[in-house]
């Protein structure tokens, strides 16, 4: 028998609720984040790339780039994802030196070059550790103008701003080439993030929603709503 609707109770529930970002934290969100999916991911991917390694070797080379993946999104759900792969977003004139840098550090690896990306693998498991991505979508050549500084004592980087993340899973969730499986992952982050986060640019999400697509604005704000609202939601 199906279950009648009731109010939520957190005394019933299994899970924690999500706790919202205060502003003005995201920053030290983000790095104590960072730091548990670092470590998760380190113990379950043998001679697994740090992203914190990623990042120096490439602020080394002057290349402009942006953190992406989950090591950089988990902070904006303020929940923090074991993943197998570090992802960086290079500026285009630059995505080539980062390529033959990342070579040059890791030899060892295996080099995938595709259109829209270039795979490093680990020669033996075929687990791919790290993806450079290419900004060849509307949506990705103009993401560092909506990057978030990260400053710390080691290291200065950029990942994707709480609207670019947002805009980027909704990017993910209305391609034509994303597994079906993964779109119910991307859907649950952009909805995590938009329930941690009370204060989104409505304007700014807009106008990289419409870089998605042709009403891609309006469709990404109504996702918005629907879900600060409660309606359901689906692929």
């Amino acid at each position: 028998m199906k279950p009648t609707a009731a109010a939520w109770d957190p005394d019933l529930a299994h899970e924690v609720p999500a706790a919202v970002i205060a502003p003005g934290t995201e920053t030290a969100v983000h790095l104590q984040c960072l730091r548990r999916s670092t470590a998760m991911s380190r113990h379950h991917v043998a001679d697994y790339i740090a992203p914190e390694a990623v990042i120096d070797l490439l602020n080394a080379a002057g290349i402009r780039f942006m953190l992406a993946g989950a090591h950089a999104t988990s902070g904006w759900m303020n929940e923090s994802r074991y993943t197998e792969d570090v992802d960086v977003l290079v500026m285009t004139r630059h995505v080539r030196l980062a390529i033959r840098t990342i070579q040059q550090a890791y030899p060892h690896l295996e080099l995938r070059d595709t259109p829209v990306v270039a795979r490093f693998m680990d020669p033996e498991t075929k687990i791919v550790v790290l993806d450079v991505m290419k900004p060849n979508q509307p949506l990705h050549r103009v993401a560092l103008r909506y990057a978030h500084r990260i400053e710390t004592a080691e290291r200065s980087y950029f990942i994707p701003s709480l609207e670019l993340a947002l805009a980027m899973k909704f990017a993910a969730m209305a391609s034509h080439w994303r597994d079906r499986v993964k779109k119910i992952q991307d859907t649950f982050d952009f909805a995590r993030m938009v329930q941690v986060n009370e204060v989104i640019d409505l304007t700014k999400l807009a106008k990289l929603g419409e870089r998605v697509y042709p009403g891609g604005g309006a469709e990404v704000l109504d996702l918005v709503r629907r879900i600060q609202t409660g309606e359901s939601l689906s692929l």
